[in-house]
C-alpha cells in the first residue's frame, strides 16, 4: 500500500511551479569532517536563489559517535579509556537528536534544501520531519522489515530497538543532515549508547539503544537494497518525480581522500 502524507502546505504558485530533479549523491564512505564540511557547502547552495537544486546525499562515516543537541555525555556509557581502545571518539554536532555511533554497514542520507522547495511552507519543520520519517518506514517496509513510529519519539523501530535515528537542522528555513539507517553494522558499540534522547515519550520504551535491519530480519542484508529503497521513498515523500543520481561528491573537498564508490546502476 502506498504511503499516504499530509498535504504540501505551500502556496499554489509554490505547488504549481516546476520541480527540478532531486540530485542524488552516492558518496561512500567519509570522514565526520569531510561531511560536516560539505554538509556547510550544500546548505549554503541550495539556499541562493537559483543555486544548486535539492540534494540528498546518501553516505557512510568512519567510525566515530556523534552527539546531537538532545543527547549527552552521559548517553555514551563508555569511560574515556574505553573509547581510546576502540579507538572512538566523541564529537558533539549542531543537528538535531541524540548520541548516535556510526561504522560501516550505516546509511546516511542527509537532505540539503530549502523547505519550500520540499513543497512546504518555510517554517513548516513539523511537516518536513513527518515526511521524513514516513519516507524512512516505507524504505524499511521495502526491504521486508516491520517498522514501527511512536508518538512524540524520534525515528523509526523495529524489534531490535532504534531501526533509523533522525537527527536533522533547520537554519533559516533551509534544511541539513538528516537520519542514520543501521542496516548490518560491523561496529561497536550500539548496546552502549542511548540513543534515544530522555523524554517523558521515550519512559515506555523497552530500548533506548539502537538495533539494525539485519537483526530485525535474521537474515543478511545488503546495504545498497536499503539505499536504493531510501532514495525511492526520500523522492516519492517529497514529490519529486524524476531523480539525477550520481556516484562520488557534489562539491570538491580536498581533505576527502578518494574511496571506492557505489555503481550508479544499483539504484534508479
Amino acid at each position: 500500500m502506498a504511503e499516504a502524507f499530509p498535504e504540501p502546505s505551500c502556496s499554489p504558485a509554490t505547488a504549481a511551479r516546476g520541480r527540478r530533479p532531486l540530485a542524488v549523491w552516492l558518496a561512500g564512505r567519509l570522514s565526520l569532517d569531510a561531511a560536516l564540511s560539505m554538509a556547510e557547502r550544500l546548505a549554503w547552495e541550495v539556499s541562493e536563489p537559483g543555486g544548486r537544486p535539492p540534494t540528498l546525499l546518501v553516505h557512510e562515516l568512519e567510525p566515530v559517535i556523534t552527539i546531537g543537541r538532545l543527547g549527552s555525555r552521559a548517553d555514551v556509557q563508555l569511560t574515556d579509556d574505553e573509547l581510546r581502545e576502540r579507538r572512538l571518539t566523541l564529537r558533539f554536532i549542531g543537528r538535531g537528536g541524540g548520541a548516535v555511533p556510526h561504522g560501516p554497514g550505516q546509511v546516511c542520507v542527509s537532505l540539503f534544501a530549502s523547505l519550500e522547495d520540499l513543497g512546504l511552507a518555510r517554517h513548516d519543520v513539523g511537516g518536513y520531519l513527518a515526511r521524513l520519517e514516513a519516507a524512512l518506514e516505507a524504505a524499511l517496509r521495502q526491504v521486508r522489515c516491520g517498522p514501527v513510529r511512536h508518538p512524540g519519539v524520534p525515528g523509526v523501530f523495529g524489534r531490535t530497538g532504534l531501526l533509523a535515528a533522525v537527527g536533522v537542522t533547520v537554519r533559516r528555513g533551509v534544511v541539513r543532515h538528516g537520519a542514520f539507517v543501521n542496516v548490518s553494522p560491523g561496529f561497536e558499540p550500539l548496546d552502549t549508547v542511548q540513543a534515544v534522547p530522555r523524554s517523558p515519550f521515550a519512559g515506555g520504551l523497552p530500548t533506548r539503544t539502537m538495533g539494525s535491519v539485519q537483526a530485525d530480519l535474521q537474515r543478511k542484508v545488503r546495504p545498497q537494497d536499503v539505499r536504493t529503497a531510501l532514495v525511492q521513498q526520500v523522492a516519492d515523500a517529497f514529490g519529486f518525480a524524476r531523480t539525477s543520481i550520481q556516484s562520488g561528491f557534489p562539491v570538491p573537498i580536498p581533505a576527502v581522500a578518494a574511496r571506492t564508490m557505489e555503481a550508479v546502476n544499483r539504484v534508479g
